[in-house]
């Protein structure tokens, strides 16, 4: 670990050269030019650290579990170390941690594990605003004759119609599903509320945490949701997704497995083998932001404090970014704008943003960009449903801008340079 050079949150100093020195690929360069990463959301740059941890795991513990040798002993030690700190992460025991494919993958396991106590007429509430790996699992369920209930948004912010949420939640409501934060507009969803609301009617609470993990932290024991999940490929992680589960909810539901598969919490969810080498590189990641988190906070000695501190400088560091590209944007003719733009509600919302520039297509805009070594995505980002209530699904979808901690404000500028220049042809 290297030397700890602290900045406190009473200076609110962010060592902005410190983080970025821990992403190699930061050092990518274009036609003379350093690239600038701004597709965060669809998966962020990765640390030093995790590289070597894979690489680690590779040479030195590269065997299945639980055999009577070295290296599958180190691999058990590996997965328990990483489970660890996913429990840190998610502020839960490690046993309520699964490790899966994906976000996607494993709410389909789940969704079907969850119908086989469920009868017709049975209702799940889902949500307009989310990603459909939100919403496809649940919506699957119809063949089995459960009813989906979809929540409208209020367009012209982008937010979710919390009136109508109520209405949809009833005694038939079974679970409600919701994303807490947009990954097409980064709308925050109040989840502690909606939480309270489906326990009241004595529904399930199922929260998708994939867009947020980045930006805040989790906290399910506050949140007192039944299930969420997340990708550490989203929060500077390799390309897998984990679940937290309350511990009777992962006893109360049976998944779907192979006999020989244990039934011990939590390996009875985690199907087949592994992909163990990744495992170790989540743990690395979320070892990565408590290094963070204790540079910045020489008070923060465990590791969930840690991680807190690293969410607290880093939602200021990405804060200042946002309000430096909203006042551009808003500035640049013919921009259309999605989402919260006020700054007095910048609570309400995370640092990812869309947009589309008069009538021209999204890829023909970020393929401008991109060919400046100004990376982001366009299209639906997966989120069809929003795309769809927006008007914009046939023509292309939006161009998305996410800014997560390793961007600075040299960036912002580069990119509303280059927007400006696009908007001027």
């Amino acid at each position: 670990m290297s030397t700890p050079v602290l900045h406190s949150a009473e200076t609110g100093s962010f060592d902005i050269h410190w983080v970025r020195h821990q992403f190699p690929s930061l050092d990518l360069a274009l036609r003379g030019h350093i690239c600038t990463f701004l597709d965060g959301p669809a998966g962020t740059q990765v640390p030093r650290q995790v590289m070597d941890a894979i690489q680690g795991y590779l040479l030195g513990a590269n065997a299945n579990t639980y055999g009577a040798f070295v290296t599958s002993r180190r691999t058990n030690e590996v997965i328990l170390s990483a489970r660890a700190a996913m429990a840190d992460f998610f502020n839960c025991a490690p046993e309520e941690v699964v490790f899966g494919q994906n976000m996607t993958t494993i709410t389909f396991a789940l969704s079907r594990a969850i119908a086989r106590e469920l009868q017709p007429g049975d209702e799940i509430v889902v949500t307009t605003l989310d990603h459909d790996g939100n919403v496809a699992p649940w919506r699957a369920l119809e063949e089995k004759g459960i009813v989906i209930r979809q929540v409208g948004i209020r367009e012209a912010d982008c937010t979710l119609d919390l009136d109508d949420l109520q209405s949809k939640i009833t005694a038939k409501t079974r679970l409600v599903a919701v994303g807490y934060a947009s990954n097409m507009v980064g709308t925050i969803n109040p989840v502690a509320e909606i939480t309270r609301l489906a326990h009241d009617a004595g529904a399930l609470m199922f929260i998708d945490a994939v867009h947020y993990a980045p930006h805040g932290p989790i906290d399910v024991r506050a949140l007192d949701c039944d299930f969420l999940v997340c990708s550490p490929y989203k929060f500077f992680g390799p390309h897998m997704g984990t679940l937290y589960g309350k511990h009777e909810r992962l006893l109360q539901f049976k998944p779907y497995k192979v006999r020989p598969a244990t039934d011990a919490l939590p390996d009875r969810w985690e199907t087949g083998t592994q992909v163990q080498e990744l495992i170790a590189g989540i743990g690395a990641a979320v070892d990565y932001l408590a290094e963070l988190g204790r540079r910045h906070d020489a008070t923060a000695t465990d590791r969930r404090s840690a991680l807190l501190s690293a969410y607290r400088v880093t939602r200021q560091h990405e804060t200042s970014l946002l309000a430096r590209l909203l006042d551009g944007l808003l500035t640049i003719p013919k921009l259309r704008f999605f989402g919260i733009s006020d700054p007095k509600r910048f609570h309400e919302r995370c640092s990812t943003v869309s947009i589309r520039i008069g009538d021209h297509h999204p890829t023909e805009i970020a393929k401008f960009l991109g060919d400046r070594g100004i990376f982001a995505w366009d299209g639906n980002y997966y989120a069809l449903n929003l795309t769809e209530r927006l008007g914009v699904e046939k023509s292309g979808g939006l161009l998305r801008v996410g800014l997560v901690h390793y961007n600075t404000a040299e960036e912002v500028d580069r990119l509303l340079s280059a927007l400006r220049e696009f908007a001027g042809k």
